[in-house]
């Protein structure tokens, strides 16, 4: 092998190893920054950090479909409080977030109303993923991949605290309801149909 080879070879092969170990790092104080805060630090609490929002980390054992009854009673706290992010789409295919109380349903008829659309259905599991990097069952409205637009039923704004999805699975912050409104372009509507339990 010709000195020159060697030397490109070992120029790639010091990049890498320069590109691993910053990698590692990043990985080792995300890490670090878990067990110092005891919580994930995902794309959402990077966010409300970044914005300044006070909020508190919520941790819990998550179940698949236990949903926000099952958050709630780990949290022990209203199920109203929770607050669910759901995504759908247009018959357009455009896509939206709907925040709603946890033990409320979204009328898809009022809120298509309000959206002056013909009907909206809710998003597939790869597709709510693709658009906001999260899991279903840990999606937050807060850090998407991609920015959709955030309807809020317009309730959730007399809650004095709300516990809404931290962008991993189990894992739930509380943050005062006004504080939505520093972090997302939101509109407000109407469209919580209250389930019977």
């Amino acid at each position: 092998m010709s000195p020159i080879s060697f030397l490109r070879n070992f120029t790639v092969f010091a990049d890498l190893e320069i590109l691993c170990g910053k990698l590692f790092l990043v990985s080792l104080i995300e890490k670090l920054m878990m067990e110092k805060d005891k919580h994930p630090v995902t794309a959402a609490v990077r966010l409300l950090r970044e914005k300044k929002i006070a909020f508190t980390p919520h941790l819990y054992a998550y179940e698949d479909q236990g949903g926000t009854t099952r958050a709630a009673l780990e949290l022990n706290v209203s199920e109203h409080a929770v607050i669910k992010t759901l995504l759908m789409e247009t018959e357009r295919r455009a896509p939206l977030v709907v925040l709603m109380h946890g033990d409320c349903e979204v009328s898809t008829k009022e809120l298509a109303r309000a959206l002056k659309v013909k009907s909206l259905l809710p998003c597939a599991a790869a597709t709510a993923q693709r658009l906001t990097g999260y899991m279903v069952g840990g999606i937050s409205p807060f850090g998407t991949r991609t920015r959709l637009p955030v309807y809020v039923e317009r309730t959730i704004f007399e809650l004095p605290v709300i516990y809404i999805n931290g962008g991993k699975r189990g894992f739930l912050i509380s943050i005062e309801p006004n504080d939505l409104r520093a972090l997302l372009p939101l509109e407000e509507v109407h469209a919580a149909i209250k389930t019977s339990n």
